[in-house]
């Protein structure tokens, strides 16, 4: 189901629920161990890019986390010919909607943004979807920048499998990132933009409101937001 559908004929009853149960979301936070295996050769700015549907909510999700330096939403996995809304919208692209993390890890590691990433941004056991939303632009994908973080996402799904810590497998693929392309502006910084919005009432803010409850140590309460890393630039 298309978000923009969502909007038109659900915008009274999702909100309404959204603020009735504020701790409901259309993924539900599961509480999951640490990576037995971590990141520990990076030094400076590091890159990770992870896919785990709509990307509103995972970027906001990781500019409400501590030491990520910029969050932004955009498509890999695709070509740059394709990297735009609609087309990625029609499914046939190879693109999924992402988001490119930077962040720095002197103050969190790749696998702590790992554990967010499975624990509260999405749910990795759903194949091609997430929540209301269909179609391999919504798959869990974890697009690595290193050999290390191959080893460390492909040890982490392997660990949590082999652990069932989730009720059914987790789909998330692992393969190395050929390029990431920003989506529109329309698209970045959105949570914060529109809390209001149903889809990101019900679907989204529940899952910075479980950042904040099972990652204390690591939320941020003011965002770091893509309009001021440009306007600092």
């Amino acid at each position: 189901m298309r978000r923009s559908v969502l909007s038109l004929f659900a915008a009274t009853t999702a909100l309404t629920l959204a603020f009735a149960a504020p701790t409901r979301a259309a993924e539900d936070a599961v509480v999951i161990p640490a990576p037995a295996l971590d990141a520990t050769s990076a030094s400076g700015i590091q890159t990770a890019v992870l896919a785990g549907g709509c990307f509103w909510g995972v970027q906001g999700v990781f500019q409400h986390t501590a030491g990520v330096v910029n969050a932004v939403s955009g498509y890999a996995g695709g070509t740059k010919a394709t990297a735009d809304y609609q087309t990625v919208s029609t499914g046939r692209t190879g693109h999924a909607e992402s988001v490119e993390i930077k962040f720095d890890p002197k103050r969190i590691s790749y696998g702590k943004i790992l554990q967010i990433y499975f624990s509260v941004a999405h749910d990795p056991t759903q194949l091609n979807r997430q929540g209301p939303d269909t179609g391999t632009q919504y798959r869990s994908a974890i697009f690595t920048t290193s050999d290390e973080q191959k080893k460390v996402a492909e040890a982490y799904i392997a660990q949590l499998n082999g652990a069932k810590v989730f009720s059914k497998p987790i789909v998330t693929k692992v393969g190395a990132l050929e390029a990431f392309y920003p989506a529109e502006a329309y698209h970045q910084d959105y949570l914060t933009l529109h809390p209001t919005q149903p889809y990101i009432a019900y679907n989204d803010i529940p899952k910075v409101e479980n950042l904040k409850k099972l990652f204390a140590d690591n939320y941020i309460e003011k965002p770091t937001l893509v309009s001021a890393s440009k306007a600092t630039n």
